[in-house]
């Protein structure tokens, strides 16, 4: 007989037969059942088969009893297992992060309030009911009239005429109504105001509203050539001007201040010298879109650009106290590009220098050689013209600029305002009166301003254009201001301007077209370059810009 151990051994082995339930003995007396059975079989000869099911049989109808209990321990360890796993699953849970469990919480939240249904009780239902009615069909309309309502009781007011019949007064006393000839007018200036009103309704047809640069080409351009008093020998001297100008740009579309011509500048400063041969070409009507010279500007335009910094500076190799003039050109002529084609991808470039024009603005309420540091009226003058340009043009200026300007010129301002300094506490000079005078007149100064007139007066009468003591820069600065003034301080200025200035014209060799530098205030410092553009600045001035001032208001002046 076998051992309650070996018992034990074989009882741990899985039962060979599949489909049936065997139960694990776990009290002694289980034990010894299975123990007994055991060893009778072992004992026992073979058995035939139908022997052995009867004897299965009536086994497993022995440990029924005992199955039964093993299933329901087996049942009750799933469960422990089963509460095992919510266990991790929950501290699962408490590891997550927060923002996990608060979606998880809020999702549940939301699917259990969408399941949730309100029945409202407010109001009940409405049935409407339509059934056709049992009395005869009607074939015929139903005929109305309306009455109408007799005013003829109400009593109507007579309206209240007034009595207009005058009497006419008869006056003793004779009037004498004026008339232009008795104006002190001259005939000149009569025939000059016809000419003008003739000029602003060409304008109005042809070019809509006028900007400061509309009198360039056209119809409009000969007329007021003709009004201002240019001729033939004028045009003939900027035509040769610009040629000459078109032969020194480089290939790369700017221009040099020392050569390759003779007479050049002692420093170079390409910004400076681009612009102002830019705006030499503009002033005769040439864009990068038309014109002669529209190649020649089209290339310039294109590199002045390229100078141009995320601030709007764009005379980066500049020489230091010539940095602020050059980025003062290039803001008028990158603004009177835009302002005469509105070429959208100038917008920027343009915007951006008069952005640094304002901001670069000195507390004294002028611009000097450093940006914010100090003022003269050198400078100043510059940089008007550039801000005036582009808000002609269109383009967004500081509305505090203006009026700062006007407090720096009454700080170098002497005599009522008729002669200009260079800086406060500096004597009044012919070129910086001339300044001054221009900048007042951009800046809104009527025309019979008492400084304007004696400013004006004064500079025909004593710094009357002389090419033996030539000083272009002088020129150009009166030139402009005497233009807009008119009258006869105009014509005085004029007589001199177009005869004398195309005379002084280069007319032979490699510098055919240009001005010489020698003998000029500033030519032996500034160059050929320079004394060119700004004596054809001058004879451009009839077209250049438009006038500021009207005829009539010149004949009022004029008495």
């Amino acid at each position: 007989m076998q051992s309650i151990s070996e018992t034990k051994n074989i009882l741990r082995t899985p039962p060979p037969v599949v489909g049936r339930i065997v139960a694990c003995p776990e009290t002694p007396v289980e034990r010894d059942h299975v123990a007994h059975n055991v060893a009778h079989r072992a004992d026992s000869p073979q058995e035939p088969p139908a022997a052995k099911l009867a004897r299965g049989a009536l086994t497993d109808q022995r440990f029924k009893p005992v199955a039964s209990a093993v299933t329901r321990r087996r049942k009750r360890r799933s469960w422990r297992s089963f509460l095992a796993t919510q266990r991790r699953h929950v501290t699962s849970l408490k590891d997550a992060p927060p923002w996990l469990v608060s979606l998880i919480l809020h999702l549940v939240l939301m699917i259990v309030l969408a399941l949730i249904t309100f029945q409202s009780k407010v109001g009940s239902s409405l049935w409407l009911t339509f059934k056709q009615g049992d009395g005869p069909a009607l074939t015929a309309l139903t005929e109305f009239t309306l009455q109408s309502l007799e005013l003829d009781s109400v009593a109507l007011a007579e309206p209240f005429m007034p009595d207009l019949s005058w009497q006419p007064i008869r006056m003793d006393v004779p009037i004498e109504l004026p008339t232009l000839s008795s104006l002190s007018a001259p005939r000149e200036l009569a025939a000059h105001l016809e000419k003008s009103l003739a000029i602003q309704r060409l304008g109005a047809a042809e070019m809509g509203p006028s900007t400061m640069f509309s009198g360039r080409t056209g119809a409009m351009k000969q007329a007021l050539l003709r009004s201002g008093g240019g001729t033939q020998e004028t045009e003939a001297a900027v035509a040769l001007g610009l040629a000459w100008l078109k032969r020194q740009q480089r290939p790369d579309g700017s221009w040099s201040m020392v050569g390759p011509y003779d007479g050049g500048s002692r420093s170079e400063n390409q910004t400076a010298a681009t612009s102002m041969a830019m705006l030499a070409f503009m002033g005769a009507g040439n864009t990068h879109k038309s014109g002669e010279y529209r190649q020649q500007v089209h290339k310039a335009i294109r590199w002045l650009v390229k100078q141009q910094g995320p601030n709007g500076f764009m005379a980066q190799r500049a020489r230091g106290n010539e940095k602020m003039y050059a980025q003062a050109q290039a803001t008028i002529a990158v603004c009177e590009l835009y302002g005469m084609t509105g070429d959208y991808w100038l917008q920027p470039y343009a915007q951006r220098a008069c952005d640094f024009a304002c901001e670069s603005q000195s507390p004294q309420g002028g611009w000097r050689y450093e940006p914010r540091s100090d003022s003269d009226t050198s400078v100043t003058g510059w940089f008007v013209m550039g801000l005036k340009s582009g808000k002609s043009a269109g383009l967004e200026i500081n509305g505090y600029v203006f009026p700062r300007v006007e407090e720096y010129l009454e700080s170098v301002g002497s005599d009522y305002n008729a002669g200009y300094a260079y800086q406060p506490g500096r004597p009044a000079s012919p070129s910086m009166t001339a300044e001054g005078l221009l900048c007042r007149q951009y800046l809104g100064w009527h025309r019979n301003m008492p400084g304007m007139s004696q400013g004006l007066s004064s500079l025909v009468a004593n710094h009357l254009l002389n090419v033996d003591r030539s000083d272009v820069y002088y020129w150009y600065y009166a030139t402009q201001s005497l233009h807009h003034y008119g009258g006869p301080l105009w014509e005085e200025w004029n007589a001199k301007l177009r005869v004398d200035v195309p005379a002084k014209q280069e007319k032979r060799g490699a510098e055919r077209g240009s001005w010489s530098p020698n003998r000029d205030a500033w030519g032996a410092t500034a160059g050929r370059l320079y004394t060119t553009c700004l004596s054809l600045y001058c004879l451009e001035v009839y077209y250049r810009h438009m006038p500021l001032y009207d005829l009539e208001d010149q004949v009022a002046a004029t008495q």
